[in-house]
């Protein structure tokens, strides 16, 4: 499945962009679940059905539905306030509903950051009792928790080997891993080795070439093709 999420920051109705992809020729689109358009609590049950007819009338799926850190609540899972993470952990809840209610099968998960005067073991620990609830809820409605590495934007979850850590420490069956090519580009790694090193647990992945440009900007993305067809 190929999809497309036009910008970080909100800036279409999801209507408009539902019927623009579908005409360019994608077939699933990603979900940044950001206010105002894609904010879970905005959006009610008449919108969700309306939303699920429009992406059926379109031939057009959820590819996934991801937690906007800045886009609506803080959103650290591994934040040293209860509060908040008890609802970060709510508002994964409400990603996972929102992906359910439209057809969706995976959600993205952004594992945190350590804020000054806390452990990185302790943000670790937060993190993973988070996750764990999260796939439990998600379990029960068939969906697929990612673990991103996002080196760019937190300091807890950064290579490959972080996220794979962090889902085995999990022992979920739903959680698995994925990557963002920019945050692989940002770290000097090779994306070909993120292939082989997630294999059978990539579940999903954002093509973007260097600073967030479309792909084949200034990347040859031949060798990531070959890496994905050998696993």
């Amino acid at each position: 499945m190929y999809s497309s999420f036009p910008t970080w920051i909100p800036a279409y109705p999801i209507e408009y962009v539902i019927t623009r992809l579908a005409k360019i020729g994608y077939d699933g689109i990603e979900l940044g679940a950001a206010a105002p358009v894609a904010y879970p609590p905005y959006i009610t049950k008449e919108d969700r059905k309306r939303i699920s007819n429009l992406l059926k009338d379109n031939n057009i799926e959820i590819s996934s539905v991801l937690i906007c850190p800045g886009g609506a609540n803080g959103n650290n899972i591994a934040s040293p306030i209860e509060a908040e993470r008890k609802q970060t952990i709510q508002s994964y809840k409400d990603c996972i509903d929102l992906s359910h209610d439209l057809g969706g099968k995976l959600c993205g998960y952004v594992a945190g950051w350590v804020i000054w005067g806390v452990e990185q073991d302790q943000a670790w620990e937060w993190s993973r009792e988070g996750l764990i609830e999260i796939a439990k809820y998600a379990e029960a409605k068939g969906i697929t928790i990612s673990v991103e590495p996002t080196p760019t934007d937190s300091n807890l979850i950064e290579t490959a080997d972080d996220a794979l850590k962090l889902m085995r420490e999990t022992d979920m069956s739903n959680v698995k891993v994925m990557f963002d090519c920019m945050h692989v580009f940002y770290r000097g790694d090779m994306i070909t080795d993120y292939i082989e090193k997630m294999g059978s647990d990539l579940a999903y992945i954002h093509v973007t070439d260097l600073h967030r440009m479309p792909p084949g900007t200034s990347t040859d993305f031949t060798l990531m093709i070959d890496a994905l067809k050998a696993i």
